[in-house]
């Protein structure tokens, strides 16, 4: 499985993947992260300056100001074509926050900015003067969801595009309608941030279940003890 971008929320989802007994790329564009370092002990790989996702399996790529989505904005366009092939032909993405963004038609900057996107999910994000800050709660397919959201943009879905799950309490996608999320095929968008996995175990389980689906490896995985991450998640829940 391949991580994409090596900020926190990357480093997170690699040591909890790693954790879970899944093989894990980390990928990021800069030739050294020191921060990253420690995940070759759990048996990550790291795979620095650039992205590759030949062969990848599941694919999570987290978020960053809009500083370096405009720095990386035309090097993922130029990606595009292969990636849109790759969640065309299965391969399983997670995509957060600012990537989520990038991932949609367009991203306007709140300084006016407008960089492309890939146009995987059929919608675009314009950046607001107020930040929508706190813990979120949504309904999904995969039943409550707890995140923690920090972003300006406001992204509005097209009207065929699928959401991950509707807001019971926060922001979710913007400040006007009860979506949160987009979903593509194996490919989902968020404003969670990184502890829609740790928080979420059914919704990790099926992002993995998927991807295994995908290899012909479809037997059930085996339970683990869920329950310090649904105590975390109802504690989360409860909290402004």
């Amino acid at each position: 499985m391949t991580v994409a971008g090596a900020a926190r929320s990357g480093i997170a989802a690699a040591e909890l993947l790693a954790r879970r007994g899944a093989a894990v790329t980390l990928s990021d564009v800069r030739p050294q992260v020191d921060e990253a370092a420690p995940l070759r002990a759990l048996g990550v790989r790291l795979e620095l300056g650039g992205h590759d996702f030949t062969g990848a399996d599941l694919a999570v790529a987290g978020g960053g100001e809009d500083s370096a989505q405009l720095a990386i904005g035309g090097d993922l366009v130029d990606r595009g074509p292969a990636i849109r092939e790759a969640v065309a032909a299965g391969v399983v993405f997670l995509t957060v926050c600012g990537t989520y963004q990038l991932f949609c038609r367009r991203f306007v900057t709140a300084a006016g900015h407008e960089i492309p996107g890939i146009g995987v999910f059929d919608a675009e994000t314009i950046g607001g003067g107020t930040r929508m800050i706190g813990n979120i709660v949504i309904e999904s397919s995969w039943g409550r969801m707890v995140g923690f959201e920090n972003h300006s943009g406001r992204t509005k879905l097209g009207a065929g595009q699928h959401s991950l799950g509707r807001v019971v309490k926060g922001y979710g996608n913007n400040d006007s309608t009860p979506e949160e999320g987009a979903v593509t095929a194996n490919c989902f968008g968020t404003y969670l941030h990184g502890s829609v996995l740790p928080k979420n175990p059914r919704f990790a389980d099926e992002l993995l279940r998927r991807a295994l689906t995908r290899r012909g490896e479809a037997e059930a995985l085996s339970p683990l003890d869920d329950q310090v991450e649904m105590a975390a998640a109802e504690a989360a829940s409860t909290r402004p």
